[in-house]
């Protein structure tokens, strides 16, 4: 049995943004020499671990936020720090990183405990493409203009006025007198231009490695947890094995039941948390394909180049016979020909997920 699970999904989406950079986040393509929009891979992750955690009713895990203070009294942004705790599932799934920070030097030598601790990482189990057109011809950025418009209520919401370079706010009367001299007026709305926007076909790729999914390596020379973070897991029946890149521990099976279905279900039904406030898309899933081999995804959810004179264009293919198994919306009939389209298709999609991760032999992989 392959320790990988595969999977693709095709999304819609419709006019929005998916993170705000300038509008909206894009790239170049320079085959096809056009602008295209995308949500970065670590949104996608962010975005699937705030549906787990949504899902199972539980918080994400806390996060510290370190400064230092400079000698003249501005502070310094350092590094935050995880609690590199796989008893929070978003760690557990998502990984950590954490270097150990000091301000003060010191000369004298650091205990050997502090020493293996001074860097903690794990690598998520979960790797996360990018989301991306599924061709580039299939997706497209658009501008518009767009205001904050608060002109229908001119007397309840107030206008400042300061002089440049100052704090000193105008009077009422020492504004009056300004827009009478100058022939002026003062707006209580703001023009906002160039927003970018996209719409178009979407895809995102994901690769779990079942060998880590619910393991927590106990090595010491690359740590990823501390030997009283050990101590502690094996106290809540974390079990002793082995996997090929060592001795690990791993959740128990009551735990991992809880957290297979919510990991299911979020890995197809995410949707993007922030940064969409000014435009809300549905981005519904069209199509998504499973396999142990990542070839046969690309092929099941993919375009064709056709040519068509001076403008060549694109055609979306979902394609049960490539090897993958194909699970097809109802949606997607409305933007590729198929007859394949099932109102349980997402739901099949689940439990075909569940069922692969369910069936692998967590505590005895060697």
């Amino acid at each position: 049995m392959s320790p990988y699970i595969y999977l693709r999904a095709l999304k819609h989406a419709e006019h929005t943004v998916f993170c705000v950079e300038d509008g909206q986040k894009t790239y170049f393509d320079s085959q096809f020499n056009r602008i295209l929009a995308y949500s970065s891979g670590q949104q996608v992750k962010r975005s699937v671990l705030q549906a787990l955690t949504d899902y199972m009713n539980v918080p994400l895990a806390p996060i510290t936020f370190n400064y230092n203070i400079s000698a003249n009294n501005e502070l310094e942004n350092k590094e935050p720090w995880s609690p590199c705790d796989p008893t929070y599932v978003d760690q557990l799934l998502g990984g950590w990183m954490r270097a150990k920070t000091t301000s003060v030097k010191s000369d004298k030598k650091e205990s050997e405990q502090s020493k293996e601790n001074s860097v903690l990482k794990r690598r998520s189990p979960l790797s996360i493409s990018a989301m991306r057109p599924l061709h580039p011809l299939l997706a497209g950025v658009e501008k518009e203009n767009i205001t904050f418009d608060r002109s229908d209520r001119p007397d309840y919401h107030p206008v400042n006025v300061r002089i440049k370079g100052t704090e000193k706010l105008l009077t009422e009367e020492e504004i009056e007198e300004f827009l009478n001299k100058n022939n002026r007026s003062l707006s209580r709305r703001t023009w906002i231009p160039d927003n970018k926007r996209t719409t178009g076909l979407f895809i995102y790729d994901i690769a779990i490695d079942l060998r880590t999914l619910f393991c927590v390596s106990t090595n010491q020379h690359e740590p990823e947890v501390t030997k009283e973070t050990i101590a502690s897991l094996k106290e809540k029946g974390w079990i002793e094995s082995e996997n090929v890149f060592g001795k690990c521990l791993v959740l128990p099976k009551e735990e991992r039941e809880k957290i297979i279905p919510a990991l299911a279900d979020a890995l197809i039904d995410w949707r993007i948390t922030s940064n969409q406030a000014r435009t809300f898309s549905l981005m519904e899933t069209l199509a998504v394909a499973i396999s142990d081999n990542a070839n046969t995804i690309a092929s099941a959810i993919r375009a064709k180049l056709i040519d068509d004179g001076d403008k060549p264009k694109a055609k979306p293919i979902v394609d049960e016979n490539a090897g993958a198994e194909l699970y097809v919306t109802l949606p997607c009939a409305s933007y590729i020909l198929t007859e394949t389209e099932s109102v349980l298709a997402l739901d099949n999609a689940k439990k075909s997920l569940i069922d692969k991760m369910m069936a692998f032999d967590y505590e005895h992989q060697i």
